[in-house]
């Protein structure tokens, strides 16, 4: 018999009277992180059974668009190297990591 170990990631969402979000704060205790603050959430979930991703796309009303351009810049090419993993289809993660460059040159950003 094998031991398992369930992890917990909270998310915590404050609204306003309009039910846009005003806060958002996420805690992962295995992460040692308890009800830290953010100003965006992209998360994707496989629905295996629908063949589909289902989606949580959540930024406060004071997030920066600058800020906002630098975030999806980074969650691109995050995801490009977690496509790399994930495949090992090195030749695609290569295309995906150049429309990053593309999209950061576009929107000029600076990398850090």
């Amino acid at each position: 018999m094998s031991n398992t170990h369930t992890s917990e990631i909270k998310f915590q969402v404050e609204l306003d009277e309009n039910k846009i979000p005003e806060r958002l704060l996420w805690s992962a205790e295995d992460g040692g992180v308890e009800a830290e603050e953010a100003k965006a959430i992209m998360l994707s979930i496989w629905d295996s059974k629908l063949k589909e991703s289902m989606r949580i796309d959540l930024w406060t009303k004071d997030m920066p668009v600058d800020e906002m351009k630098i975030f999806f810049h980074q969650t691109l090419v995050a995801m490009s190297e977690t496509f790399k993993r994930a495949t090992n289809d090195e030749k695609m993660a290569a295309t995906m990591l150049d429309f990053c460059d593309y999209f950061a040159e576009k929107l000029d950003l600076k990398r850090q």
